[in-house]
Parts: C-alpha cells; sequence; structure tokens
C-alpha cells in the first residue's frame, strides 16, 4: 500500500485547523492578549482575512465562504455573550467582517499562488 501526499486534502485540513483554531480562542475563557489597544480588533481582522483567503484558494465561490465566515463570526459573538466570562462585541463583528474583505482580496490575487493547484 502507497502513501501519497495530497496537496489539496493537506490545504483543506489546515482550513479546518485554523477554522478550529479561530472558535477555540474566540470561546475560551482567557483569551490572548496583544498588549496593543485595540489588538483584539487588529486579531479578529487577521483571523478572517486569514480565514478567507486561505479556503477561497479552496472553493472560488467567494460569496457562500463569506456567507459562512459572516454567520460564523456572529454566533461566536452571540456565544460569547451568552458564556458569562466572555462579551460579544459590535465592532469585532466589524473587523471580522473587514478581515473577510480583506481576505476576499488576498484570495483573489496573484499573491494566492496555490489557487490554481488547489481548486482543480
Amino acid at each position: 500500500m502507497s502513501f501519497s501526499l495530497n496537496p489539496r486534502g493537506i490545504w483543506i485540513t489546515l482550513g479546518w485547523l485554523l477554522a478550529l483554531s479561530v472558535i477555540y480562542l474566540s470561546l475560551s475563557p482567557l483569551p490572548p492578549n496583544s498588549g496593543i489597544e485595540y489588538g483584539d480588533k487588529f486579531s479578529h481582522l487577521a483571523a478572517y482575512a486569514t480565514l478567507m483567503a486561505w479556503w477561497h484558494q479552496i472553493d472560488r465561490n467567494a460569496y457562500r465562504l463569506a456567507l459562512i465566515f459572516i454567520v460564523m463570526g456572529l454566533i461566536l459573538e452571540i456565544l460569547q455573550s451568552l458564556s458569562g466570562y466572555r462579551q460579544g462585541d459590535i465592532f469585532d463583528m466589524a473587523a471580522n467582517t473587514l478581515g473577510i474583505g480583506i481576505g476576499w482580496l488576498l484570495g483573489r490575487s496573484a499573491l494566492c499562488w496555490s489557487a490554481g493547484k488547489l481548486t482543480a
């Protein structure tokens, strides 16, 4: 039996790990602190930009991905509000959405060199 690495499968697995990391960090009682003012907003923006750019290389339907990640961010903000140890924030949701837009652009740019290889 031979074992071969499938680049698309590896990319999808890493994408799920990214998504699970965002979920975990969004719901953990002690989120990481960047030490800078509004650092959590930059973290939200970077996390959702990364998710969108990453998955956009696999699934070229950016509208579907954007909707999935916007809904995911909204649900996580609601769950934070219900947790008792975190609070949801409309500005976090705005940073998430801005990050999705940036990720969309990055996913369509020439910087995402692997897009042709992963969508085939």
